[in-house]
């Protein structure tokens, strides 16, 4: 895929566009607490960020009982609706990067696990959300990443096609949906995903964030 074969970049939102760290380590333990589990470490927390609440819940502690997913999901949802909009930054390159992705004719969007509404809500804040022709949260499919409905979704809308998109991602989830949507993927350092991690799956493009992707368009995709 070269710069004049790519139509559209579709990015993952946390650790990728954004850092949500903060937030969703206090909504994480604030719904711990509230159902009588030990608070967990921040780093752990940190390294469920891309799932899914239940399998955050799971990977934390071990308990996957429906109910026990349901209660910590509307506790998580809860607090987060308080505090997760001031708690999220965008990272400083992220206003120059989609203006030369935009400049080079490309099409936009995200594609997360994170609700619509919040994504919508902080890149209102920082006037970027004009940059984005589609916004796909959790709340939007029936099926969270690594299935790959979201992303086939923002492709269709974007009215591209998995040939001329490339999705990046910082985690082994974007990884492996980008694989099951037969989509190209850039993989991006600014999470907590080791360059090895990614090797396991064969990924090549590993940059050490966002910034370099247009950079990544122009030089060529491996």
């Amino acid at each position: 895929m070269s710069t004049l074969e790519a139509a559209g970049v579709i990015f993952d939102f946390d650790y990728t566009l954004a850092d949500s760290s903060t937030g969703i380590v206090k909504s994480v333990n604030y719904a711990l607490g509230e159902m009588g589990i030990p608070l967990q470490p921040e780093e752990e927390i940190c390294q469920t960020i891309g799932l899914s609440l239940p399998e955050t819940l799971r990977s934390l502690t071990g308990l996957d009982k429906e109910y026990e997913s349901e209660k910590f999901s509307k506790l998580f949802i809860l607090k987060a609706d308080q505090i997760m909009a001031d708690s999220t930054s965008v990272y400083d390159f992220v206003d120059e990067m989609t203006k030369m992705l935009r400049g080079m004719g490309l099409k936009l969007g995200i594609v997360s696990s994170k609700y619509r509404r919040r994504i919508e809500g902080v890149l209102s804040r920082e006037h970027l959300l004009n940059r984005f022709d589609v916004v796909i949260g959790g709340d939007d499919v029936s099926a969270l990443k690594p299935d790959p409905s979201g992303l086939l979704e923002a492709i269709n809308i974007l009215d591209t096609s998995t040939n001329t998109s490339l999705y990046v991602g910082d985690s082994v989830t974007d990884a492996e949906t980008s694989i099951r949507a037969n989509v190209e993927f850039a993989a991006v350092l600014s999470g907590v995903t080791s360059r090895e991690r990614f090797h396991t799956y064969g990924i090549s493009n590993i940059l050490q964030n966002a910034s370099e992707v247009p950079s990544l368009l122009t030089n060529g995709i491996s």
